[in-house]
C-alpha cells in the first residue's frame, strides 16, 4: 500500500477527501487558480474539499468507504452557480444535493474522527484566489462575475490525499460507476 501507512518516507499525514471534477471544469478552474492565486501559496490544482483532515490511522477505512461509494453511485449531478466571495479571496460557487448526501454519509461514517470544521455541512466551492487584500478579491469578483455562466456538470468520483504542509500527496482516486 502507498500513502500514509507505515513505511512511507513522507510519514503519517492527515487525510483529505475531495470530489473529482470533470476534466474540462478541472482544467479551466486550475487555470483560474494559476492566474489569480498568490504563486507562493498555490501548491494545488483546482479541487472541491469534502473532508479536510482525517487521522492517518483511518486510511484503510477511508479506502474501503470511498471504494464502496464509487461502486454504488453514478456520477453526481452538480451545478456551477457563479462567483463566490471568500472575504480575502474568490471561489466558484457549486451546488450539488447529491454530493452533500455523500458528505453526510462520510460524516456519519467517520463520526468521532472529524475536526469541528468537517462536522459542519460544506459549502461546495473551488477556491481560485485566497489570502489577498479585500480590494484585490473584490476586483477579481467584479471581473469574473459577468464572465462565469452557470452550467451543469457531474462530479466523477472521490479522491484521497495526504496533507504535506502545503502540497498534497495524491493517494487514490475512485470513479463513480454505480
Amino acid at each position: 500500500m502507498s500513502g500514509t501507512l507505515a513505511g512511507n518516507a513522507g510519514g503519517p499525514a492527515p487525510l483529505i477527501i475531495t470530489a473529482m471534477l470533470p476534466a474540462d471544469l478541472h482544467s479551466w478552474a486550475t487555470q483560474l487558480r494559476k492566474e489569480n492565486f498568490p504563486p507562493e501559496r498555490n501548491y494545488l490544482a483546482a479541487h472541491v474539499t469534502l473532508i479536510h483532515a482525517l487521522p492517518p490511522s483511518s486510511e484503510g477505512e477511508v479506502r474501503d468507504c470511498c471504494s464502496a461509494m464509487a461502486r454504488d453511485n453514478a456520477p453526481v449531478p452538480a451545478r456551477l452557480l457563479g462567483v463566490m466571495k471568500l472575504g480575502k479571496g474568490t471561489a466558484l460557487n457549486l451546488e450539488s444535493p447529491g454530493m452533500i448526501a455523500l458528505w453526510k454519509d462520510l460524516r456519519d461514517r467517520f463520526h468521532g474522527l472529524l475536526t469541528p470544521q468537517d462536522e459542519h455541512r460544506p459549502h461546495l466551492h473551488i477556491t481560485i484566489q485566497n489570502k489577498v487584500s479585500i480590494e484585490a478579491a473584490k476586483a477579481l469578483q467584479a471581473e469574473l462575475s459577468p464572465r462565469i455562466e452557470p452550467r451543469d456538470f457531474a462530479f466523477e468520483g472521490l479522491a484521497m490525499h495526504a496533507y504535506r504542509g502545503g502540497p498534497w500527496e495524491h493517494l487514490k482516486s475512485w470513479r463513480f460507476r454505480g
